[in-house]
């Protein structure tokens, strides 16, 4: 079948999952992102009780008599604070959760004094100046002896509250400030794996912000689909995405792969410069956060016109998805998932490990790839149950039998207690052909 006529009913039909909803049971909301004084939305101050009380019940659980934390969503997390993502990979914020304690929290020093004016769940003592010398860009053994006074002051604060003995858990840790607490005589456990373990249960304010933040991205792919001819460049798609995005009121565009062309197969992850061509296939992923929250959004479409080898392929990636969504329901373990996805071989691939991320399922929250992880790579051998209030992205890929094209597809999905909700409403049942000719 040709993609001409065929793609305008696609833009004119309606596709929609049904969803097995029990009676009385309202669909999950994404209302507008301001606060009003007409209907509930976004609690917040419920919003940070919840988090910090699962992570607080995550340290009860541990060994350890303190997390300390550097991880960007960890200290969001448990502190409820946020400054700009660029000083997200620079390790230089750290938290301290210690038992029946406070979050204790180091910053730069112009956002202490922010966090003190707006931020007064903390207690403004637990606000404090910090600074560990961007990654090494002032050298750990240097005059400052930044890591060494950290650590002092850490030290302290666990002799203190009567932790000085028990072990310390840590998310993520450069090696000199690591070195410094086994110096010190401080043991060092792993906090990350509790910290995923208390973020992958979502309370009803974390999925109404994911929720928001996919209907952001409903409307960016509203745009893309208008804007997506022959003539536009993968790079102006981006463009158009990140201003869209921004005007909706996203806090951060991670990024917007726009893959097209001879480009979808192998799938590169990134995007260019290049001109999209009548008969493209073109794919895109949108990853973005609101107040947070993440999505990460594929969308498949033919530009103009799709040939049957296209069509074919998107039939089968969604074949795949939708075996893969039937498969979710609470109670069922992550390899029951797994396995009704394609294995790597059947799509041209040597194993899993070569294949991974193509066929799978992350979990999405403050992280972008939080848990549970699902795919044939780890599920079959180390299974996890699925339980209400997990949120996860599910993602298949299909190249076509003409060796350069692709379809991929992504969908966001809730588990509930009645099965699953989908939060991405853009049209994916069928490929959606933009402005057929």
């Amino acid at each position: 079948m040709s993609g001409h006529g065929h793609g305008h009913a696609h833009n004119t039909r309606r596709f929609e999952r049904p969803v097995d909803r029990p009676a009385g049971v309202r669909p999950l909301g994404a209302p507008g992102i301001m606060g009003v004084d007409y209907e509930h939305r976004v609690d917040f101050d419920r919003l940070r009780e919840y988090r910090l009380g699962r992570a607080k019940e995550a340290l009860a659980a541990s060994e350890c008599g303190a997390f300390l934390l550097f991880d960007f969503y960890n200290i969001r997390y448990t502190t409820q604070t946020w400054i700009g993502g660029a000083l997200g990979d620079k390790m230089i914020r750290y938290a301290l959760l210690m038992r029946d304690h406070d979050p204790i929290l180091w910053d730069f020093g112009s956002a202490v004094r922010h966090h003190k004016l707006y931020s007064d769940w903390v207690p403004d003592e637990n606000y404090r100046a910090g600074f560990l010398g961007f990654r090494g860009a002032v050298a750990p053994e240097g005059g400052a002896d930044l890591m060494k006074t950290a650590v002092d002051e850490i030290v302290s604060l666990l002799t203190e509250a009567g932790l000085q003995d028990a072990p310390v858990g840590i998310d993520i840790v450069e090696p000199p400030f690591l070195f410094e607490l086994q110096r010190r005589g401080i043991r060092v456990m792993d906090a990350q794996q509790r910290m995923l373990d208390a973020r992958v249960i979502k309370n009803q304010d974390e999925i109404m912000l994911l929720n928001q933040a996919a209907a952001m991205v409903d409307g960016v792919y509203q745009d893309i689909a208008d804007a997506l001819r022959p003539g536009v460049r993968e790079n102006e798609i981006v463009a158009l995405a990140n201003a869209r995005l921004y005007e909706y009121g996203s806090d951060q565009v991670e990024a917007i792969n726009a893959i097209s062309g001879e480009r979808c197969n192998p799938h590169p992850h990134n995007f260019t410069d290049r001109i999209i061509r009548p008969g493209d296939q073109a794919f895109f992923d949108v990853i973005h956060s609101y107040n947070g929250y993440r999505t990460c959004y594929y969308r498949t479409f033919g530009v103009g016109w799709a040939t049957p080898s296209q069509h074919d392929a998107y039939k089968q990636a969604r074949e795949w998805m939708d075996a893969a969504l039937d498969a979710i329901r609470p109670g069922v373990g992550s390899d029951q998932v797994a396995a009704v996805l394609p294995k790597a071989q059947d799509f041209g691939f040597e194993n899993e490990l070569a294949a991974f991320g193509l066929q799978f399922a992350h979990g999405l929250g403050l992280g972008l790839h939080e848990r549970p992880i699902i795919s044939r790579l780890n599920s079959l051998a180390d299974p996890v149950e699925l339980r209400a209030g997990m949120v996860f992205a599910m993602e298949t890929y299909c190249p076509a039998s003409d060796g350069s094209s692709a379809a991929r597809i992504e969908e966001e999905v809730v588990v509930t207690d009645y099965g699953i909700e989908v939060l991405t409403r853009f049209p994916a049942q069928e490929l959606f052909v933009a402005n057929p000719y």
